[in-house]
């Protein structure tokens, strides 16, 4: 069960699969995860998204680690993990991450709701 209230901002991080060669997938993972952004963010939760970073690269272009490092920094401040769908390394690393701080995890925002009951 989930321990935030809602008198008190409760950060939100969605990890899932972004990269892709095929950049209609990269768009698609990019709505996914603002879909699933979206859904808990009308709940009441403060969302970050990473996906988000997509637009920023597509006018200043970093490496890898740099994004890597910019996500990882807000994940340390988030008081929950949602794992959305779909092969990802660098969701999968989030997710130990994650674990890693204590930060709990889920996968799905049905499971990250149900969690509340």
């Amino acid at each position: 069960m989930l321990t935030g209230s809602m008198d008190k901002e409760y950060r939100v991080y969605i990890a899932g699969p972004y990269s892709n060669e095929d950049p209609g997938r990269v768009a698609m993972n990019v709505l996914g995860a603002i879909e699933a952004g979206d859904k808990i963010a009308r709940a009441g939760y403060d969302v970050f998204i990473p996906h988000l970073n997509h637009y920023w690269h597509k006018f200043f272009q970093h490496e890898y680690d740099f994004w890597m490092k910019q996500d990882d920094a807000w994940l340390e401040v988030c008081d929950a993990l949602v794992r959305i769908g779909g092969a990802s390394h660098g969701a999968d690393e989030e997710v130990e991450r994650a674990k890693s701080l204590g930060i709990p995890v889920y996968f799905g925002v049905e499971e990250f709701f149900h969690a509340q009951i």
